[in-house]
């Protein structure tokens, strides 16, 4: 029987992955620029790593992410311009986040001419936890209105002013339930669009200096 897998050691398994896979070459890579391509070979990659020593089940359409009984989902991307999309599910993900971890591989991308080989040096290797995917300055704002004794009415404006993709109804609903329970300080930059697009710069920076978002290697 294999180990159920936990947080703990899919994070310990990461970081020896992405050792391994910063001296590996691999031809099927070279000259590929498709960011997407990339992201899921080396998705695909770890989970079967992870799926010779570990019992867990690998996520699908349904749940959405990665690693569902974890709660982790992982995303790759390229050091040059460190930022993915994920699904969107209501406009309250930007105030207390994903509902999910994430697993955060940070490459650089080297192709081998003479060998026609390609190389990604995996630079970050970083987990957030879920209670940190919030937006950076959504929160912020938020936090700081409360410091200062602000009220329902000053939130609801401020939520409109951010261009929140919420309606009226849901303005004043969101406004109640920071009023209720504030939300912890986020540090993903999250832009509007059909898909949230995330983005890490903040996190690979404050990776080990903030609770709960951990430099794995």
């Amino acid at each position: 029987m294999k180990p159920t897998l936990t947080i703990k050691q899919f994070c310990a398994e990461a970081a020896q992955f992405a050792a391994i896979e910063s001296t590996y070459d691999e031809p099927t890579l070279y000259g590929v620029t498709d960011g997407k391509a990339v992201g899921t070979y080396l998705e695909h990659k770890f989970t079967a790593y992870l799926a010779k020593n570990y019992s867990y089940q690998l996520g699908n359409s349904a749940s959405g992410i990665d690693v569902p009984e974890l709660e982790i989902d992982i995303k790759v991307t390229s050091g040059k311009q460190p930022q993915s999309s994920c699904p969107f599910k209501s406009a309250a993900q930007k105030i207390y986040g994903l509902g999910y971890h994430l697993l955060i591989f940070v490459y650089d991308k080297y192709d081998d001419s003479n060998h026609r080989t390609a190389r990604l040096d995996i630079q970050h290797t970083i987990f957030v936890n879920k209670s940190r995917t919030a937006d950076f300055q959504t929160t912020r704002g938020i936090l700081e209105i409360l410091d200062r004794d602000g009220n329902k009415d000053d939130i609801i404006a401020f939520l409109q002013d951010r261009n929140l993709p919420v309606d009226e109804i849901g303005a004043n609903q969101l406004a109640d339930q920071i009023l209720a329970s504030p939300p912890s300080q986020g540090y993903l930059t999250i832009s509007n669009a059909l898909q949230w697009r995330l983005q890490y710069r903040r996190v690979i920076q404050q990776a080990g200096n903030i609770s709960e978002i951990i430099r794995v290697r």
